[in-house]
């Protein structure tokens, strides 16, 4: 997966997870809040993939 990707599905991701979020607290749903902070964290973590691939490429690029 490239580093646009990465970054795609993460930000899918982090907004799914908070939009699960909203929902499991606006329905008291403290599993569906949960699920939603695990999903947010796990797409903050493929951004941050993303970003280190760029960081990388450009590291590579320059020498």
């Amino acid at each position: 997966m490239g580093s646009t990707s990465d970054k795609i599905s993460g930000k899918a991701n982090e907004l799914t997870g908070q939009a699960n979020q909203a929902v499991g607290d606006a329905t008291d749903n403290h599993s569906m809040e949960n699920k939603g902070a695990a999903q947010e964290a796990k797409g903050d973590a493929q951004q941050a993939k993303g970003k280190a691939k760029d960081a990388a490429k450009n590291i590579v690029d320059k020498t």
